[in-house]
């Protein structure tokens, strides 16, 4: 579970993480589309709405529509007719060009496959966009799309698109005629087409008023709630959600200038298609994290197996020493850390057998205290303890850790197996706590705080060997498990008038009143019992070997604080020689 889920945590994240950057760029890249795609429009139309202002420069043509009811004009009447002919061809998609005087009933048109003519105007037709269209800042008005009308016999009727000028005696505002350009939709499906990814999107071009120019489907349906939503909009372009029984995506529209028609054009994707390269991106995450979490677990179950193994083998020999068979036969685990702890686990019980065989048993009354410190140095619950911690780093990791808590632990041990010396300066057994220290902060992780403050002036001074271990791990044994939120334990070391003042203080549940008495009673009567609390056995070693190094001179005190947790304070003479020669003097 420790791999998997990071893994899949990791995995969702992504997942989550692409799908909204994934979403966001696919609405601007749209966003970008229909804003070329409206500058597209705008140019198409721009072109056609200038063939009808370039009249304006023909002053044949505007003498000629100011004439139209004398006699006269016909004699203008090839010039106005080469002006016809030149709006009709100007453009591929022009099919028809006509031309309604204001003061006339007639109507000059020409169309592709007809010649220009006159012919009479028809009441009521086209009325509405002449008005329209006279009506715009812009004199003009684009029609949507319809069928054409004022067709011959031999013309069918197209589709067209119809832009509609007022034609004006400039500077007045007096109408002369009204000009109509009749245009095939082609190039406008042309430029929409484009805009859109068929069976994936949806397009449409709107007018003002609603009406659709171009749709990407071909339903009839018109779902007018979305094109109402449209059409409230004042921006002129923007992106908002839209979800009902058809359609659950987000629409995308932007706005043509008001002078060549002020078309919307709408784009709507569906969320299936916004999400359809996160979907593939999760699957490939997917994918390399089924193959990345395979490795991972094979990896580990080797490591694990690798270095575990020597140490459940090293950790049962411990357990049969403990249990007073140091016979035990011990196997080479190899040349790695593991493999030099082993070989130093098994020089010290030679060593132990060793001093058993020659001294232990001659002075095994008076060195009951030593023993004691021996068998700390090896206890079983700590190194259970800090195995485990190596193991779940295990686990977790692949071999730095593993190499960085080995270390701290081969330190350990090798301080603990040097017999050479009973005195150490104080340095050295701070160094040896601090790797204690640190190797419990890798099992509690952030529920552990430790703080450790020495003066530099006392570095040096000589202390018995294991002397703060016992007090230390006494905290982890009974103190920090049932803590309340943070565990802590400060050491600190100091110099106060000719004495070395050491004091260890927590924040565990502390000790009874009544059971330090009891404490302080079997210190001082030497009293242990078969079923003593390895809480008492640890603190007596301590208390018996300054008893052993320095007689009266050292002091050693327990109290609760009043804000909860023990604080041990020892206080030693500075300038002692140490070993046997003070052991002599009491």
């Amino acid at each position: 579970m420790t791999t998997i889920i990071p893994f899949g945590s990791s995995i969702v994240i992504t997942y989550f993480y692409t799908k909204e950057y994934l979403t966001n760029q696919a609405v601007q890249e749209n966003s970008n589309l229909l804003y070329q795609g409206k500058l597209n429009l705008e140019s198409y139309l721009d072109d056609i709405d200038q063939l009808t202002l370039s009249l304006y420069n023909n002053p044949d043509f505007i003498n000629f529509l100011k004439s139209t009811h004398q006699e006269e004009h016909y004699y203008s009447i090839d010039i106005v007719k080469n002006v016809i002919l030149t709006l009709l061809y100007a453009e591929d998609n022009i099919e028809r060009v006509h031309i309604a005087f204001t003061n006339d009933d007639r109507i000059l048109s020409a169309s592709r496959r007809s010649t220009v003519i006159f012919s009479n105007k028809i009441k009521k037709v086209n009325e509405e966009s002449y008005e329209k269209a006279r009506n715009s800042p812009y004199n003009l008005y684009i029609e949507p799309t319809h069928r054409q009308q004022f067709t011959s016999k031999n013309e069918t009727n197209k589709n067209v698109i119809s832009m509609h000028r007022s034609f004006t005696d400039m500077p007045s505002d007096e109408v002369l005629a009204y000009i109509t350009l009749e245009i095939t939709p082609e190039k406008i499906y042309e430029i929409s087409e484009n805009l859109y990814e068929r069976d994936a999107e949806e397009f449409y071009l709107l007018t003002p008023e609603g009406d659709l120019i171009y749709r990407s489907d071909s339903t009839d349906e018109q779902d007018h709630k979305w094109i109402a939503e449209i059409l409230k909009k004042e921006n002129e372009s923007g992106t908002f959600e839209w979800k009902d029984d058809s359609f659950n995506g987000v629409i995308i529209y932007d706005q043509i200038a008001s002078s060549v028609g002020e078309w919307r054009l709408v784009k709507r994707v569906p969320y299936v298609t916004l999400y359809e390269s996160a979907f593939h991106v999760a699957g490939i995450n997917i994918g390399f994290g089924i193959i990345g979490l395979s490795l991972v677990v094979l990896a580990t179950l080797f490591v694990s197996l690798k270095i575990t193994s020597p140490i459940k083998a090293l950790l049962y020999n411990i357990q049969e020493i403990e249990r007073g068979n140091m016979n035990v036969p011990f196997e080479s685990f190899g040349d790695d850390e593991i493999g030099i702890l082993g070989k130093r686990f098994k020089e010290m019980i030679d060593k132990i057998n060793h001093l058993i065989n020659r001294e232990y048993k001659l002075q095994l009354e008076n060195k009951t205290n030593q023993l004691k410190v021996l068998q700390s140095q090896i206890n079983p619950h700590f190194l259970y303890n800090a195995l485990q911690s190596i193991g779940t780093v295990a686990l977790k990791n692949k071999v730095p850790q593993i190499y960085s808590l080995v270390t701290h632990l081969s330190k350990i041990m090798r301080y603990g197996i040097n017999m050479d010396e009973d005195m150490v300066p104080l340095i050295k057994e701070i160094n040896y706590n601090k790797a204690f220290l640190l190797l419990q902060k890798e099992r509690f992780g952030e529920h552990l705080e430790y703080e450790i403050e020495v003066d530099d002036e006392v570095n040096q001074v000589k202390v018995p060997k294991m002397l703060l271990q016992p007090i230390i791990e006494n905290y982890f044994k009974h103190g920090f498990d049932i803590r309340d939120g943070i565990g802590t334990i400060k050491v600190e070391c100091k110099k106060e008038e000719n004495l070395l003042h050491i004091s260890v203080s927590d924040n565990g549940i502390g000790i009874d009143e009544n059971r330090i008495k009891e404490i302080y009673r079997q210190f001082k009567e030497g009293i242990q019992n078969d079923g003593e609390e390895p809480t008492n056995i640890g603190l007596k070693n301590v208390y018996t070997r300054l008893r052993l190094y320095y007689g009266e001179l050292a002091h050693f005190n327990l109290e609760n604080k009043k804000e909860g947790g023990l604080l041990v304070t020892i206080k030693l003479p500075i300038r002692v020689d140490g070993g046997k020669h003070e052991s002599s003097h009491n």
